[in-house]
């Protein structure tokens, strides 16, 4: 019996050891660690989900904790599963495994894809906010207008109680209550709901993707992060970001998504340089020449922005973006800029609790303030830091109505974008040869 962690985020480490370990006698997993996402670590895999092996579960502990756990365990493998983190993080996470006495392993998209009984389109990307979601609604919009039945299924995002989200199924508004579903968890999901699409996401891939089969015609994958899908491809889209122009070769895994992709889509073409937008351009024919390069925008509208014009203004960005993205601004502050907004608002005077921790942790990001949370107390600091700031308008750049969950005492006005193909080839031509 090999003796193993697996380092993760609560996404692709359970869903490794789901495909890769689960039921296998061969292998024992000692634990989890836990890293990006609050309040994760101190918990168990249930057993319930961890199989007949595990009838305690596994245990999940910080990351910081991984040179221990091999000594004390006398751990022989350590599998890294979580995404959007450079090269040279990944390797430095290999030194620490291996100088601790364990090997260091990559599991990759052969050993770890279902293969489904429908076709499937997966959306991946290269980075975190290089605009993954809107080419997700515009690829459904090409389907749906087709006639076809579509089953979104979204990355994991189990932040609750595991064994309650091994599968769960969004068609509404009320399921996300239901659910309890975190601010993260609504910008993904809600945007598809608005559309009429059902939207698969949870713990347990395989049970997912079965029940998306029995009613879709396809199956469109919504990936996170720049992670890989956990499902076999027939079309392989992956976007690129050019205001990060070179990412696209030294970020996990995104830089095995562009190699892998059918199509790589080259995002905001219409708010980043010419010479940005060359340098992807070329990075991808080095390493994936067969790859069809689409070229898009994300053209941003405000719902209101004579609300704008002339105020003090706190703009709230997605929060993945400018987090492990490490993006220094977003569609809101584009927005804001445009809208004629007398100042941006620096919340970090106001910050409090969490929030002030997450503006500290990502101090590329200027008097903008991401949209984190990942629980209800999360959702109370970011209202409190909101409240503290008193703005005289709230610019949200979210992919979400936060006025469904906070309640603010000022206008605000929502900032949206969505996919524009620039020329040709159309993601719509690329649909018709695949269907």
């Amino acid at each position: 019996m090999k003796r193993l962690i697996i380092m993760g985020a609560a996404g692709r480490d359970f869903h490794n050891f789901n495909v890769c370990y689960r039921d296998k006698p061969e292998w024992q997993v000692v634990a989890f660690t836990a890293t990006q996402i609050p309040n994760i670590a101190g918990r168990r895999y249930p057993p319930e989900l961890a199989g007949r092996l595990y009838p305690e579960g596994i245990p999940i502990e910080p990351e910081e904790r991984l040179p221990e756990l091999i000594k004390e365990h006398k751990v022989q493998e350590v599998v890294f599963a979580y995404s959007d983190v450079s090269h040279h993080y990944v390797m430095e996470r290999a030194a620490i495994a291996q100088a601790a006495g364990a090997d260091f392993v990559l599991l990759g998209p052969e050993s770890t894809m279902l293969k489904a009984q429908k076709p499937v389109v997966a959306i991946t990307a290269v980075r975190t906010g290089a605009g993954k979601s809107q080419t997700t609604r515009r690829v459904s919009d090409i389907l749906r207008a087709w006639g076809k039945r579509l089953a979104i299924v979204r990355h994991p995002m189990p932040y609750g109680d595991l064994v309650k989200q091994a599968v769960q199924r969004f068609a509404s508004y009320a399921d996300l209550d239901r659910h309890n579903c975190t601010i993260e968890e609504r910008e993904e999901y809600e945007p598809h709901l608005d559309r009429g699409n059902v939207v698969f996401a949870g713990v347990d891939y395989e049970r997912i993707l079965r029940e998306a089969e029995r009613e879709a015609d396809l199956i469109l994958w919504d990936g996170g992060n720049n992670d890989f899908p956990f499902y076999k491809a027939d079309l392989w889209i992956t976007l690129a970001d050019p205001h990060r122009a070179g990412d696209e070769l030294t970020y996990w895994p995104g830089s095995v998504n562009i190699r892998a992709a059918d199509v790589v889509v080259i995002n905001k073409v219409d708010t980043a340089s010419e010479e940005q937008v060359r340098q992807v351009r070329e990075n991808v024919r080095k390493v994936n020449a067969k790859a069809m390069i689409i070229e898009a925008a994300s053209p941003i509208s405000v719902d209101n922005p004579a609300l704008v014009k002339g105020k003090r203004a706190l703009v709230i960005e997605d929060g993945p973006t400018l987090t492990h993205g490490e993006m220094s601004f977003g569609a809101g502050r584009i927005a804001a800029e445009r809208c004629g907004a007398a100042e941006l608002i620096d919340p970090r005077p106001f910050a409090v609790r969490s929030i002030a921790e997450t503006l500290a942790r990502y101090p590329q990001a200027e008097r903008l303030l991401p949209a984190v949370g990942y629980g209800e107390q999360q959702v109370r600091d970011l209202a409190e830091t909101i409240a503290r700031a008193q703005p005289e308008v709230v610019l949200i750049g979210t992919p979400i109505d936060l006025r469904r969950l906070i309640n603010f005492d000022v206008p605000a006005v929502r900032a949206r974008y969505e996919l524009k193909e620039v020329g040709r080839p159309t993601l719509e031509e690329i649909l018709k040869k695949l269907l």
